[in-house]
């Protein structure tokens, strides 16, 4: 529920405040957009200035599914916790999915749900950057990001894709310039970042550098099971380096069970304990302190911090 502060603005719960380290004053409202401080706006900041700060957050059933069969979307998340998550956007620079969840559920990644700012007063809800990861650039175009954006209620979202040099197949990199193309011409600004050689999949530590590099200094990681994964598991590649890929975990707990058929995050993730990770004191997973856990409606949230 939405707190209010002295100028009876409503603000975020203070279990976000609390895990950003953030506060509401009568100068200065973090989920404000003041278009005079838009490069000074309150956010998290992360460690290593190289990247950003980076949420991750999802909703699960109490058996840890995130999606129902074959990813199809399902609605976990009461009103209570809905709105909680979207005063979460309002404190984050970008807010960022991969293609399944794109082409899956079509999201808006806005504010929507938030209640209304009293009338006579200047500004609105900050939003955050949509950021899509998509390979391939297999976004539609005609998807409600675009569309939103095109109609002057959103962002304008960014594709970020695999960089095509040295790509060897003439015929493929002409089909890829021409998706482009049509994504470019619907609002899209494309981003190419390097591939991992290792998975063969766009490498969570370039994404990350390249949004820092164009200004992006937090970032909420929404999903779906894939990118969970992956940012996760980047943790591995990047302790040698001491760098750590997620700052917070946000996880919505809500009370229903989804099934085996439902799709979970978590298979694919385990602890290595190989001898060498075990001298340096790494594991392939990060590690949490507990910052609250507060009751929003039916769910549950826990907020985290990784260490």
């Amino acid at each position: 529920m939405a707190e209010s502060n002295g100028d009876n603005l409503p603000q975020p719960p203070s279990i976000l405040l609390d895990l950003y380290g953030l506060s509401v004053t009568p100068e200065s409202h973090p989920s404000v957009f003041d278009p005079s401080r838009e490069d000074a706006l309150p956010t998290a900041q992360a460690h290593d200035p190289a990247r950003p700060y980076v949420t991750l957050t999802f909703a699960q059933s109490l058996d840890a599914k995130i999606a129902g069969a074959g990813g199809k979307q399902l609605a976990l998340s009461g009103k209570e916790s809905l709105v909680m998550t979207h005063w979460m956007r309002t404190l984050h620079d970008a807010i960022l999915v991969g293609i399944g969840t794109a082409l899956n559920d079509d999201p808006q990644l806005n504010t929507r749900h938030l209640p209304p700012l009293p009338s006579a007063y200047p500004y609105g809800y900050r939003l955050p950057r949509p950021i899509i990861i998509d390979t391939h650039l297999r976004l539609l175009p005609h998807c409600k990001l675009l569309k939103n954006y095109q109609a002057g209620n959103g962002r304008r979202p960014w594709v970020i894709c695999a960089s095509q040099r040295g790509t060897p197949s003439l015929a493929s990199s002409e089909a890829f310039a021409a998706r482009a193309t049509v994504l470019q011409s619907a609002g899209a600004r494309i981003v190419e970042v390097d591939i991992d050689a290792n998975t063969g999949s766009i490498a969570i530590l370039a994404v990350l550098a390249a949004l820092r590099q164009r200004g992006i200094r937090s970032l909420m990681v929404e999903g779906g099971a894939r990118v969970i994964r992956s940012f996760l598991s980047a943790t591995h590649a990047s302790a040698k380096a001491g760098s750590e890929v997620v700052d917070a975990l946000v996880i919505t707990v809500a009370p229903t069970l989804v099934g085996s058929a439902g799709v979970g995050y978590g298979a694919e993730l385990h602890a290595d304990t190989s001898a060498e990770w075990l001298i340096q004191g790494c594991t392939k997973l990060p590690t949490f302190q507990h910052v609250r856990t507060e009751v929003f409606g039916p769910d549950t949230v826990m907020a985290l911090k990784v260490l």
